[in-house]
């Protein structure tokens, strides 16, 4: 039984198959021909080799069209894919292009879905083969001010996964290389750096770019937006607006050269096998981070670009460099590592650029860009030529993006090692507080401490801080899985996620679904908190008749039902039902949404400052789906008196959430588990039974003579003999 269930639990905690069938035929069937590429009026049967589709007029092929997603990374803020349809025809143009499907959360914040969709569609008219020869910037990028990661994702993959798909198919006379047929170069861990600046400059081992005011605020005015021409900076034309340096510092030489042994040797124990990384430095009136990164976690001022390949640093792809080693450096005020994963398939080898966003505001919300590129070729003193292994017949080569899939979810694991260890710690105590329960709920006063500061911590921390949400979503997800293929890798690629449904799995066995609705819940914990607030003011606390109580319980397992049964139609149609649960809206986003969500979630934790727990007793889905097995569970470790129910009610009306009923049975189907009973088990102020035991010990103590000392007779010190 512990087995199933576990396996039911883990296939709920993927959203989504890893390296499923492409979605190309769903999304086609979704927009129309004549949508996607004007004057088209079909499409033709999807090919494998690549997953393209032919688009027909009048029976005649005048186009391909793919997913960007079966080509390259579209992994956005919100870490799933971004799924574009892109048309090119036979001069490697783009025809048509379409946004389908996203999960974007930053584009629910006040930007219409229509102008992501608009956006998209701007990109027809790109011609790939200027594309190529350019490195992939022959055209101008088109941010939306608030959207800025996620245009330049859908930019990046249009861009490169065409050029993967007008090479394959060899449109426009582009054609894939063959990596064997050219020489081939690798590191030479032999070679030496210079050990001052100045000559790692002479030599390219360091790059820079310098950008004076002037040049900024000229390349602002040639762009077709007064408004930008009319904020110009105003500071001397020749003041350093930025100048930015990098270098290979995978390199040990280089790394030993710019950072110190000591730091080079940090370098490599950071780095992963294949891992590469650059260091970065700048000074002058902007800053190559930013600060969009400590609110979204990635660094959107710049990319690295080689080739059809770029790489959108994230802040566990960083570290801070505490100096620089050689003597004669310039005093910078920004010096940083960035590390470049293996699978995103970097070469060192080959040139690449450090393509620089700039940003200037041109109203109180709206902003535009410009770009600058710093070029990087690695000298070739630090590189030696080898021959290319022979490749055979029958070799098969493994997909980038599958072997990326196989490499990543450890990354993230060793990344988020401080954010797993915190978790398990907060299991390990509450699994102490659940097997020792009686000992944890002796002092009345000093549990209830640890409860209201147990569930800040889930709140901020696994809610707010790690978005260890879990979701009804998750359940409908199953359903995807076992019809495409379960996948340990994408379950794994979220480390707390799997924690936390492993807990919940245990938990079922053990205690039923109290455990996580009651203590690990972040939604469950804002209700509490809020509650316990509203209490603390005098808000007058609402007590439901047990009869209608008891028939508000049905309505969460028929919304969960409902929901189920809708996805088995459409998983799409169901994950836009489950708005219901207001996760996304009160824990995801922290409430930046659209008013209505806002308004919902408020509403909800409104009617819990009366009704303590109002959306766990009676709406939520996931509550639901966790109490159907709640009955399984092996132990009944919540302990009752026999008079509990007849005559005492005690516990059942002192229940946060009337889990108890009137005949004195704990419903396991609504308990949280959250122990106020045991609390009230042991009180010695309010439970009769205590209080009956105690009166009982004092008249059996009363009874026993005593001496003028007050010690029992029986007690009396004998004297000696």
């Amino acid at each position: 039984m512990l087995i199933r269930i576990l396996a039911f639990v883990c296939a709920l905690a993927t959203a989504a198959p890893a390296m499923a069938e492409s979605l190309l035929p769903k999304f086609l069937a979704e927009v129309p021909a004549g949508q996607l590429v004007a004057g088209a009026d079909a499409y033709g049967p999807p090919q494998t080799d690549p997953n393209v589709a032919p688009v027909l007029k009048a029976g005649e092929t005048v186009a391909w069209v793919f997913n960007t997603s079966d080509f390259v990374s579209t992994t956005g803020y919100s870490g799933k894919p971004i799924h574009t349809l892109v048309a090119i025809d036979a001069d490697a143009h783009v025809v048509g292009a379409a946004l389908v499907k996203h999960s974007e959360p930053i584009v629910l914040i006040g930007i219409p879905d229509a102008k992501m969709k608009a956006t998209v569609a701007g990109y027809v008219g790109l011609d790939l083969v200027a594309e190529a020869q350019s490195g992939g910037t022959a055209h101008e990028l088109d941010i939306i001010s608030g959207a800025t990661v996620t245009v330049m994702v859908i930019d990046d993959s249009i861009v490169r996964a065409g050029l993967k798909v007008a090479r394959a198919l060899g449109l426009g006379g582009l054609a894939a290389t063959s990596e064997n047929q050219a020489p081939q170069f690798e590191l030479n861990p032999d070679a030496t750096a210079p050990a001052d600046w100045m000559t790692m400059e002479g030599d390219g081992t360091l790059r820079r770019l310098s950008l004076d005011v002037g040049q900024i605020n000229a390349a602002f005015a040639a762009m077709n937006d007064p408004r930008a021409a009319a904020r110009a900076l105003t500071e001397a034309p020749e003041t350093t607006f930025i100048e930015m340096q990098a270098a290979l510092v995978s390199h040990p030489a280089i790394a030993a050269a710019i950072l110190g042994d000591a730091e080079a040797a940090n370098v490599k124990t950071w780095l992963e096998p294949g891992d590469h990384a650059i260091a970065v430095v700048g000074r002058g009136l902007y800053s190559f981070k930013g600060s969009g990164y400590v609110r979204g976690g990635i660094f959107d001022r710049i990319v690295l670009i080689q080739d059809d390949i770029s790489v959108r640093f994230r802040d566990r792809m960083h570290k801070r460099i505490s100096g620089l080693a050689p003597e004669d450096a310039p005093q910078f005020t920004e010096a940083d590592l960035f590390k470049i994963p293996a699978d995103t398939g970097f070469d060192p080898t080959k040139p690449f650029r450090i393509q620089l966003l700039v940003q200037r505001e041109v109203g109180a919300i709206e902003k535009v860009f410009t770009t600058f590129d710093l070029g990087y070729q690695l000298p070739p003193q630090y590189l030696r030529s080898i021959a290319p292994p022979p490749v055979a017949a029958t070799d098969i080569a493994i997909p980038e993006e599958n072997a990326a899939q196989q490499m990543l979810w450890k990354r993230i694991w060793t990344e988020k090692t401080p954010q797993i260890v915190i978790t398990g710690g907060l299991l390990m105590l509450l699994t102490l507080v659940f097997f020792f329960q009686s000992l944890a709920t002796r002092n009345a006063r000093a549990f209830f401490w640890f409860r209201m500061g147990f569930l800040t911590f889930v709140l901020v921390f696994l809610g707010w801080y790690a978005n260890a949400q879990l979701s009804v979503v998750n359940l409908m997800a199953l359903f995807g899985a076992l019809v495409n293929g379960f996948s340990w890798q994408a379950f794994l690629l979220d480390p707390l996620t799997f924690l936390l449904w492993f807990a919940v799995a245990a938990a079922l066995l053990f205690w039923g679904r109290g455990a996580y609705c009651g203590w690990l819940c972040p939604f469950g914990a804002l209700q509490e908190i809020t509650n316990r607030i509203a209490r603390a003011l005098h808000v007058p606390q609402w007590t439901l008749p047990w009869g209608l109580h008891e028939r508000l319980w049905p309505i969460k397992y028929m919304i969960f039902l409902g929901l189920f049964g809708v996805s088995l139609m459409s998983i799409e149609q169901a994950e836009h039902l489950a708005e219901v649960e207001p996760f996304k809206t009160a824990i995801i986003l922290k409430f930046v949404r659209a008013w209505p969500f806002v308004a919902y979630a408020v509403a909800l934790l409104m009617a819990g400052l009366f009704v303590e727990r109002f959306y766990c007793r009676y709406l939520c889905p996931l509550g639901a789906a966790l109490a159907i097995p709640a009955r399984m569970r092996m132990f009944d470790w919540l302990k009752r008196y026999k008079e509990c129910g007849n005559p005492c009610q005690s516990c059942a009306n002192q229940c946060p959430v009337q889990a108890i009923h009137p005949t004195g049975e704990i419903n396991p189907n609504e308990c949280v588990n959250c122990l106020h009973c045991q609390v009230l088990y042991q009180s010695k102020t309010i439970c009769p039974v205590v209080i009956k035991k105690m009166k009982r010990r004092e008249a059996v103590g009363d009874a026993v003579p005593r001496d003028l000392t007050g010690h029992p007779n029986h007690l009396k010190p004998q004297p000696a003999e």
